[in-house]
């Protein structure tokens, strides 16, 4: 599988911030054609203490194609738009493959 990884960092307003990622962002990404699962971790810290990492979410797709061909299509735009205007500042993305060891 593999993964489109989204890491957030803190925002100054973690209120709005949530409001607008768990009641539109999340919405408008689920409708990603090719989209497997999506799985979102809120970081609570890290073992040197405080982190500047808020959320941390991973998309699946069963291959590169797919994940291509979701992120072209009308419905990935808008999840790309909708990101970049309430967090384009917060987030980093990086694609990642899966390992079965």
């Amino acid at each position: 599988m593999v993964k489109l990884i989204a890491l957030y960092k803190t925002p100054e307003n973690t209120e709005e911030f949530d409001k607008h990622y768990y009641g539109e962002h999340t919405e408008i990404t689920k409708k990603i054609p090719g989209l497997r699962k999506m799985k979102v971790t809120k970081i609570v810290g890290s073992p040197m203490g405080k982190s500047e990492y808020y959320l941390y979410c991973e998309m699946y797709y069963d291959d590169h194609e797919s994940l291509k061909a979701g992120l072209k299509s009308a419905e990935g735009k808008a999840s790309g738009k909708d990101l970049m205007s309430f967090a384009g500042d917060l987030v980093t993305l990086m694609i990642g493959e899966e390992i079965d060891e």
